[in-house]
Formats: structure tokens, sequence, C-alpha cells
């Protein structure tokens, strides 16, 4: 894995990122405020849960991360048994 660095200055070139700091920080860390890092984790927590469970995405065809899960999960085939 290689990291590539975006310009500075050129937030453009990291759309998905910027947009998912702003709604991070707007949402999350504006929003309240903490006295431990325990509470700052168990704060995170409950919003990424429900960021992902109930917050519809636009890219996502305005469904939640996990409807749009659903749509692509599939079950595997069942195993064959390996002969003794």
């Amino acid at each position: 894995m290689t990291l590539v660095f975006i310009q500075p200055g050129k937030p453009t070139q990291n759309a998905y990122i910027e947009a998912f700091n702003a709604r991070v920080r707007e949402e999350l860390l504006n929003a309240n405020s903490f006295r431990t890092i325990q509470q700052e984790q168990e704060t995170t927590d409950r919003w990424l849960t429900s960021h992902n469970a109930n917050h519809t995405h636009s890219a996502l065809g305005d469904r939640t991360p996990e409807e749009f899960l659903r749509l692509y999960e599939t079950t595997p085939p069942p195993q064959k048994p390996v002969a003794a």
C-alpha cells in the first residue's frame, strides 16, 4: 500500500473524506463536549452506529449503509465435505 497525499488546498481531490470529516465535525464533535476519553468513545460509537443504521446517504441511492449492504450480501455456497 502506498500513501498518496492530496495537494495542499485541493480538498476536491478527496471529496468523500472531506464531506465525511465535515459531517463528523458538525454532528459529533461540535454537538458534544467530552470530559473523558471513555465518554468520547461511547458517544462516538453511538453516533457511528446511528450514522450507519439510520442515516440515509445520497451516494448510496438514499439508503442507509446497512440497507445498501443487504442488496449485495450473498450466502456462500455450501462446502463439500472433504473425503477422509
